[in-house]
């Protein structure tokens, strides 16, 4: 019998849908990253505690746990079932796994319902001129939500996933007769609210009812043509692609090996399918192809060449062409070398702080003077609490954090010297800084504080990565360990990931030598992020000057 499609399969790669169902050689699967795993384990116990909220909120809601009761409920009317085991649809092949069904309406004789996906995740994004529908798990029906101005849907790969899934979801309602005739569906965030997305409208282009259908029609053809070749054998239906997914993929290692045999195109960060078959009809089938297309042409094509009949299908094919270049070179400079840098201090402060949960356990500072400063201790500086973090701890770390840095700040000026403070992308270090005083813990600076510190003139509180990607150009990854890396820092872990170190967390809240040994270790891993982002600016002053230009001509030495 041929495997249904899986709505969470909606927006995956199609190498990896046809191999999860058997694929052409053996194959010994990896273990799984303890990051992953974490992550996976963390969604299920956020999934389960949405769950029992709502049958503890709602008495009348019915939980299923066969195919037959959750018939029995939908045939009853039930207002909301929880654990829904929805029977697949044996002639679209469509199985679809939703976390609950609520009822909105009747058709005739039959109650519809809309289905409910829960998600350890953000869903929205402050936008000043959006809405979007929510409403809270003491009612989670779509006819209760009310909109929230300023805010919307995010565009990300996690959000197109979540979409697709709850259309498919719906679609298996709809070969039952009971999906929602205006297509609404749910999805609980992070934060335990239900937004409601109207898919029947334009309002959701990557993911609506129109857009899913061009996703599920290219997926069930793989499924269906694999089905054929475990039958008849022959070519294996698909072939691999760089995609997203490689990230966490299973079958990475594999595909990866011969990918980067054939130099594939589609190893350029972060192509799409439709830009990968695009390339390919043109020949540009590798990355050496595509790094000798000539960018300039790009953004002033004459009609006939190739890069003007590429670039009018690829909106991003400059951007493009300078990845594959640097993915050849090493990575190169956008601007000349007079602009590549990064400011200087008498006394310089790299921050890098450590969350749980949303909320920080650890504020880290690496000191570093320049000859003929004194009174000043350089090195590393940590302030953290390795307890579970709660609201009010998260304050009070900080507080004793911003006492220390505000000390440091006006001791070093008053002694006729100047200061700066850094950090790796700003909007983490900013976005747990707001968080804490949120708090309102005593002792905590003034907003009117915190801001001088933000806006002060010459800059004092310096984004390092937006001055390595103002500059710099990589074959896609932007992150701390990418950029360092260049730099040539090296971590002390052979692990090193902020993924990773939450689970270190998890061992360090706890008591003997194993969470003595995870406490050293995070303390050690947030000191080399300090170290790191100190080494990162030191290489924007120094060496990456000297980088090539990304717009200078490529060889053709093959």
């Amino acid at each position: 019998m041929v495997e249904y499609l899986r709505g969470e399969e909606l927006a995956a790669c199609v190498h990896r849908i046809a191999l999860s169902r058997g694929e052409p050689f053996a194959y010994v699967r990896p273990a799984l990253a303890p990051e992953i795993l974490r992550r996976r384990s963390a969604a299920e116990r956020f999934r389960r505690s949405v769950l029992v909220q709502l049958a503890t909120q709602h008495p009348d809601a019915v939980t299923t746990d066969t195919v037959a009761s959750t018939r029995e409920a939908l045939a009853a009317g039930v207002t909301l079932i929880l654990a829904p085991h929805l029977p697949g649809d044996d002639a679209a092949l469509r199985r679809a796994r939703v976390h609950a069904l609520a009822r909105v309406g009747r058709r005739g004789a039959t109650w519809t319902y809309s289905p409910i996906v829960i998600r350890h995740g953000e869903l929205v994004e402050p936008a000043a001129t959006r809405r979007t529908p929510a409403s809270d798990l003491d009612q989670p029906w779509p006819q209760c939500a009310t909109y929230v101005d300023g805010v919307g849907v995010r565009s990300t790969a996690s959000t197109l996933r979540t979409g697709l899934a709850v259309v498919h979801a719906l679609h298996v309602l709809a070969s039952l007769d009971r999906a929602d005739d205006q297509w609404r569906g749910g999805v609980v965030d992070r934060n335990a609210r239900i937004w409601w997305l109207d898919l029947a409208s334009s309002a959701y282009p990557r993911f609506n009812r129109h857009a899913y259908e061009r996703h599920y029609e290219e997926r069930v053809a793989v499924v269906r043509a694999h089905e054929r070749w475990r039958v008849e054998g022959g070519p294996f239906p698909t072939a691999p692609a760089w995609h997203r997914e490689c990230l966490e993929c299973e079958y990475a290692p594999a595909c990866q090996e011969q990918l980067e045999a054939r130099d594939d195109v589609s190893l350029t960060r972060f192509t799409t399918l439709d830009q990968q078959a695009a390339l390919r009809e043109f020949a540009v089938d590798t990355r050496y192809r595509l790094a000798r297309l000539d960018p300039a042409r790009v953004r002033d094509a004459p009609l006939g060449t190739v890069e003007a009949q590429l670039g009018r299908v690829i909106e991003n094919l400059d951007a493009l062409i300078y990845r594959a270049r640097a993915h050849e070179r090493g990575p190169l400079r956008t601007v000349p070398p007079n602009e590549v840098g990064c400011p200087t201090a008498d006394v310089e402060v790299d921050v890098d702080m450590e969350s749980y949960d949303n909320r920080t356990y650890l504020w880290g500072a690496l000191v570093t003077c320049a000859p003929g400063v004194v009174g000043v201790a350089e090195g590393y500086r940590s302030f953290v609490d390795w307890r579970t973090p709660t609201d009010a701890s998260e304050g009070t770390l900080f507080v004793d954090f911003w006492r220390w840095l505000r000390d440091l700040r006006q001791r070093t000026e008053a002694s006729g010297h100047t200061w700066r403070a850094y950090c790796f992308w700003a909007f983490a270090e900013d976005t747990a800084m707001n968080r804490a005083l949120a708090a309102d813990p005593e002792g905590a600076p003034a907003t009117d504080e915190l801001a001088e510190f933000r806006r002060a003139r010459p800059a004092v509180w310096i984004d390092v990565h937006a001055r390595a990607k103002a500059a710099i150009q990589t074959e896609g990854p932007t992150g701390l360990k990418v950029l360092a890396t260049m730099a040539g820092f090296r971590w002390r872990d052979p692990s090193p990931s902020g993924e990773a170190s939450m689970a270190w967390f998890e061992v360090a809240r706890g008591e003997g030598d194993e969470a003595g040994r995870a406490r050293q270790r995070l303390l050690e891993y947030n000191e080399d992020d300090c170290r790191a982002t100190r080494a990162l600016r030191q290489w924007l002053n120094a060496d990456a000057r000297t980088l090539p230009h990304r717009d200078e001509p490529m060889g053709t030495d093959r």
